[in-house]
């Protein structure tokens, strides 16, 4: 379990939240590192594995046009993923990723394309057409390098989101553990 994951589900437990995982070229890797956290079934509602692309549209509702012009591996397919796997699975926080592992290039893209996405309750801090936020990745290595590195920023951008919504007395209690007033 890496310790990114341990405080997703931490900041998770804090605000009473909960997240669901949409994953496609993780395979599964994003759930299970949430799910080595100790308590976490208080905060994970699930996740869908959707490998094929149509599974993308039939399970996680991403736009069939969409998916039809510029393929799997899209900025804009992880943005609808992270909505979509939120929505269906009601969880204040959906995580997506998508993108090519190797060894070979998929549509169109080459190896080591990868986007990953986090939606969650604020509009705030994310994308205004409901998109959710997505952090383009060009990754390096052999497949599974380029899974994990994906799994390690998708919990990375979740983190940065959770973060920024915390509340004034959460941000306090941080300053003051690490040092600060």
């Amino acid at each position: 379990m890496s310790s990114l994951a341990t405080d997703v589900v931490r900041l998770l437990m804090v605000k009473g939240e909960t997240l669901a995982v949409a994953e496609s070229l993780t395979g599964g890797l994003v759930a299970a590192e949430i799910t080595a956290v100790p308590g976490a079934s208080q905060v994970f509602r699930g996740s869908v594995t959707a490998y094929a692309t149509e599974l993308k549209h039939e399970l996680l509702g991403v736009d069939a046009t969409l998916l039809a012009e510029r393929g799997a591996v899209d900025p804009q397919v992880a943005a609808q993923m992270a909505v979509g796997v939120r929505k269906a699975l009601g969880a204040d926080w959906g995580i997506a990723t998508t993108g090519v592992a190797g060894p070979e290039p998929q549509d169109g893209q080459p190896v080591g394309t990868v986007f990953v996405a986090v939606d969650g309750p604020s509009q705030a801090s994310f994308h205004p057409a409901g998109g959710g936020k997505v952090t383009p990745l060009r990754l390096n290595g052999d497949r599974a390098e380029i899974r994990m590195e994906s799994v390690r920023s998708v919990l990375a951008l979740l983190l940065r989101g959770l973060a920024s919504e915390q509340t004034g007395n959460e941000r306090a209690q941080d300053t003051e553990q690490n040092g600060g007033f």
